[in-house]
């Protein structure tokens, strides 16, 4: 029987209690989060199995092992006759690997053996479990006789590494917890891999770089989800630590100015100046471009405006043909549902990033995904390969698209009236997933908000009858129940007991209605009223323009038409960034004569949409870079500063060009009248969607 330090702790604390013990006295025995023991209990529960013992559990008094008595004295022996310093090969693989990125020179193998009390040869398998392990990381392990073993490889990737190893180790919450409670001296000593992994970064950096990171978070127009705004705490971590040793990276050139101009590269600069002056360290601008990957792959977005950003309706042409191959397998139609294909897309497009940059991807549910939809998984994974054939998907990213296909195939038409909030760390896949679970238990609920727990707001929850948390909740003032990501009779039927008490306790009128009744009814009429704006104005603009010729620079004269026209006042910037758009890939709809060209910029002079039909067909690349003829050009408009609304409208219009194949038929034949009333048509649809669906529900 092998059990770790931490586990090894935990039985010989119960074992040795006569009362029961509360999960928060345990895991402040320990000095580790309610969280960690949570976990911990669960992979013990086959330990006291093979001694016919079991977790006796229960609400408010706490967590005792129940069974015999003799056997409990069998297993408090047999824990305490276990070395305090057993590895499994795992753990000291893990070290191993660890000190190999740490030290900037081979080292000898007799000093490694002798550092983990093992011999050479047991140090020489465990480098042969480390080679394999570091290959995808494109990393080479260096080993001669006589000369040592060392890794050698790009920063970037050794970066990874240590970023894997904390993941795979550690919870990242519970690793920047840890980090703030315990001094360096005393983490430098352990022996665990935990132990070891939380002293590579030094508690008063991370609290000086978390500090950073909140402050230049809010100048993001989007949320950081949880678990990215830990990750990039981390990562920025990690950095300074390796940038002191003097290990630095280097950006791609070509890629750095593709991304010089987006809002999250301007941002990661100021991040990395501030971090100077904080540190007084002279960082390279390269970080810049590392940083700024971390902010693009952290993108997490709830609405429709994110089609509106530069290669997003590309992307949305795989996802549509991953729905359809899918649904292929499946014999079932999923194609018609424009709010999955969004959500997929939104998912997607920082996950791409993150691939192509191989940065590190963890799933802590991994395992569980693939046991509990094992078919599903093989059908995506497949489907996947054949859609991105150009791009490695590890299974941990598979299984994120997993839970997204999960939620949509688990997905109800059901009534809903108690109001429950979903509260979760692992990502918005995750929520959704959970959430759909819960509503096709129990059908008398509604899902009404995905919360993140960095954004907990206390007189919000009050909205809520209730609330449902897969992270423990400290200094909550209400009632929650805490439940796993995947759902399990016993945490459903917890949750069932939740639901039916406030159906029967809560007042007859909903917090939903009483929430209409008094001040959102008028926040809700101005939301109408921009959104009517925006549309109005669209609509009012619309034009399909005809070009004589195409003797000129067909984007050129489509600039100076929009500048007569009034929508835009510098032709020639708008000249420039489609030319930019242009060169980073193709902008034709496959299976069709259209290309779309659109871009935001503060010579726009407001939302719109245009048509423009050329004189003779043009050569252009399509976004799945092949070459077609294009023979109208579709122009889609924003100012650079636009409120949200404005995006929603836009992106509605961006996503029916990928949804609607009837509407793609119709941008290509139809005449401005015929497409004006269209669009009037499915204004009027979104318009229904966004501010009367809910109360029809």
């Amino acid at each position: 029987m092998y059990l770790t330090s931490r586990e090894r702790n935990i039985l010989t604390f119960l074992l040795s209690s006569e009362d029961d013990k509360t999960v928060k006295q345990v895991a402040d025995k320990l000095n580790v989060s309610t969280r960690t023991i949570h976990r911990e209990l669960k992979k013990l529960e086959d330990v006291l199995a093979a001694y016919q013992l079991d977790f006796y559990k229960k609400s408010g008094s706490g967590v005792a092992i129940r069974g015999d008595s003799q056997k409990k004295q069998q297993l408090k022996e047999k824990v305490a006759q276990l070395d305090g310093v057993e590895l499994s090969r795992e753990e000291r693989q893990s070290i191993l690997l660890n000190t190999l990125i740490q030290v900037r020179e081979p080292i000898k193998l007799f000093t490694l053996a002798s550092e983990l009390n093992v011999t050479i040869a047991t140090i020489s398998q465990d480098l042969d479990g480390i080679e394999e392990r570091i290959q995808s990381f494109d990393l080479q392990l260096v080993r001669k006789k006589g000369y040592g073993v060392e890794i050698q490889g790009n920063e970037v990737k050794k970066r990874a590494v240590l970023s894997n190893l904390i993941s795979r180790h550690i919870d990242l919450f519970e690793f920047v917890e840890k980090i703030k409670t315990k001094n360096k001296e005393e983490k430098a000593k352990g022996e665990t891999i935990s132990d070891r992994l939380l002293g590579l970064v030094d508690p008063q950096k991370l609290e000086r770089i978390e500090e950073q990171v909140q402050e230049i978070g809010k100048e993001l127009p989007y949320h950081l989800a949880d678990s990215a705004y830990v990750g990039l705490v981390v990562h920025l971590a990690l950095a300074m630590e390796r940038l002191q040793k003097g290990d630095t990276i280097h950006f791609d050139k070509a890629y750095k100015q593709e991304i010089e101009e987006k809002q999250e590269y301007q941002i990661a600069a100021k991040l990395i100046e501030n971090l100077r002056q904080t540190f007084s360290i002279d960082i390279p601008e390269d970080e810049i471009g590392y940083i700024t990957m971390h902010l693009m792959g952290a993108k997490l977005r709830e609405n429709q405006s994110y089609l509106l950003e530069e290669t997003s309706i590309d992307l949305a042409h795989r996802a549509k043909e991953l729905i359809r191959k899918v649904g292929d397998q499946l014999h079932i139609n999923l194609s018609g549902n424009n709010r999955f294909l969004n959500d997929l897309t939104t998912h997607l497009k920082p996950a791409i990033y993150r691939i192509k940059q191989h940065m590190n991807i963890h799933n802590p549910m991994l395992a569980e995904i693939k046991q509990d939809y094992f078919e599903l998984f093989e059908v995506i994974e497949e489907c996947m390969e054949a859609v991105f054939p150009d791009l490695q998907i590890p299974e941990e990213e598979v299984a994120y698209i997993v839970l997204h296909f999960a939620a949509t195939l688990l997905q109800t038409e059901k009534s809903k009236d108690v109001r429950v909030l979903v509260i979760c760390s692992t990502g918005i896949g995750t929520s959704k997933i959970l959430a759909s679970k819960l509503e096709r238990k129990f059908p008398e609920i509604e899902i009404a908000k995905h919360q993140s727990i960095f954004d907990l707001n206390q007189e919000e929850l009050l909205e809520y009858d209730v609330i449902v948390s897969t992270v423990l909740l400290e200094n909550l003032n209400q009632s929650y129940v805490h439940i796993s990501p995947m759902l399990t009779e016993e945490e459903a039927a917890k949750v069932k007991t939740a639901i039916r008490k406030a159906a029967l306790t809560r007042p007859k009128s909903s917090v939903k209605a009483n929430k209409i009744m008094e001040g959102d009814f008028l926040e809700n009429l101005q939301e109408m009223h921009r959104y009517s704006e925006v549309i109005l104005q669209v609509l009012n603009r619309f034009k399909l323009f005809y070009l004589k010729d195409n003797k000129t620079d067909f984007l050129a004269s489509i600039c100076y038409q929009l500048h007569h026209h009034g929508s835009i006042e510098n032709p020639d910037i708008l000249l420039d960034k489609f030319i930019k758009r242009e060169a980073q890939g193709g902008l034709g709809i496959p299976g069709s004569s259209l290309a779309l060209f659109h871009t935001r910029s503060d010579t726009i002079n407001g939302p719109g949409f245009f048509i423009f039909q050329l004189a003779n067909k043009e050569k252009l690349q399509a976004m799945d870079a092949t070459n077609m003829e294009v023979s109208r050009i579709l122009i889609m408009l924003a100012p650079a500063s636009m409120h949200e609304a404005a995006l929603d409208v836009l992106s509605y219009l961006s996503g029916l060009i990928v949804q609607d194949d009837n509407y793609l038929q119709l941008l290509q034949e139809a005449d401005e009248k015929g497409i004006g009333q269209f669009l009037t048509k499915q204004f009027q649809l979104f318009i229904q969607e966004k501010f009367y669906h809910d109360e029809k529900r």
